[in-house]
């Protein structure tokens, strides 16, 4: 790809860097070139947003609507529906857009609020998965005391922390790309604007700059993996102290569509970046981000209502008052 007699899939030299114009869009990758698989593509997409957006919205109105689910595991629940909402309209409008446009084209502006979004959300579903796992840990661990921790000014905190936390890392990724002065190309190998794909389109010679932005984004998923894995690992060793078996499944029975949940987020995420590690197929990289940007947050709701009898009870009331 060339532009102004320029290659733009390689850095420019000195010379060439003083022709080369201010970048103004960027072109991403199409899963799929055959026309024929344009319809289809479409419509199982589109299908599959809808149901996502219905299913959180779902859970968020029952929620609300049912005051036995007032308590803190179901507004940090209502929070991830929220989140999950929010994350999947970052990528998939803009990809059934293109699919219906047969265009690629995205706007620097476009390209940035697309990943400032992305992280945003993706950053802030983690956390709250971290505050759940928190909330389970003392429900178990302290349950003497869980009125009393778990309070609703406290779990608003919670939330609040979550989505400041998740503004600060997208912020820190924003203010280092828009620092790059050239890039190496203005091709995307993803259907979104995947912030490791930008950063690796960075021509400067200083590799500070990519390197903060992977340490801050590393230490942002390992604080909330640690903060996950220590709170099971209080779980675990508590629900084993516990002398029957019965009171032992009663006990992690709470915790298991969280458990599930995490599983599918992080198992998807991991699939991906160690897929992309393994594979230099750009194809097979954008087939597996659909994983944890598409299919992820459909699967909540349904793991959520299918395992927990008091969502499947307030979706049913809802249902009777529509009525």
């Amino acid at each position: 790809m060339t532009q102004q007699g320029i290659s733009l899939n390689k850095c420019p030299n000195n010379t060439e860097a003083q022709n080369v114009p201010v970048v103004s869009q960027f072109h991403l990758m199409s899963l799929s070139d055959d026309p024929e698989m344009q319809p289809i593509l479409f419509g199982l997409f589109l299908s599959m947003y809808v149901v996502t957006v219905l299913e959180n919205l779902l859970i968020i109105l029952a929620v609300i609507s049912d005051s036995c689910l007032h308590t803190p595991m179901y507004f940090f629940l209502s929070n991830l529906s929220w989140s999950d909402i929010c994350f999947i309209s970052t990528t998939v409008p803009k990809m059934i857009w293109d699919i219906q446009t047969q265009s690629r084209v995205i706007s620097y502006v476009g390209c940035l609020t697309q990943m400032s979004m992305f992280i945003i959300f993706g950053c802030m579903e983690s956390m709250l998965l971290t505050a759940m796992a928190y909330d389970r840990f003392v429900a178990i661990c302290h349950p003497l005391h869980y009125t009393i921790i778990m309070n609703p000014p406290f779990c608003a905190f919670l939330v609040l922390v979550s989505f400041l936390v998740s503004l600060l890392d997208s912020q820190v990724h924003n203010l280092i790309v828009l620092q790059f002065t050239y890039f190496k190309d203005m091709q995307i190998f993803n259907f979104f604007c995947d912030p490791s794909q930008l950063l690796n389109l960075d021509c400067s010679e200083i590799v500070t700059k990519n390197i903060v932005a992977h340490f801050i984004g590393v230490f942002f998923g390992l604080f909330s993996t640690s903060g996950i894995l220590f709170s099971y690992y209080k779980i675990i060793s508590s629900i084993q102290r516990v002398p029957s078996t019965s009171g032992k499944y009663k006990a992690f029975s709470t915790c298991g569509s969280h458990l599930s949940v995490v599983c599918l987020f992080y198992g998807t995420a991991i699939g991906v970046y160690v897929g992309s590690t393994v594979s230099n197929s750009p194809e097979n990289c954008a087939v597996a981000s659909l994983m944890y940007t598409v299919v992820t947050p459909m699967l909540n709701p349904f793991i959520y209502s299918l395992r927990n009898k008091d969502i499947k009870s307030a979706l049913w009331k809802l249902q009777k008052r529509t009525k």
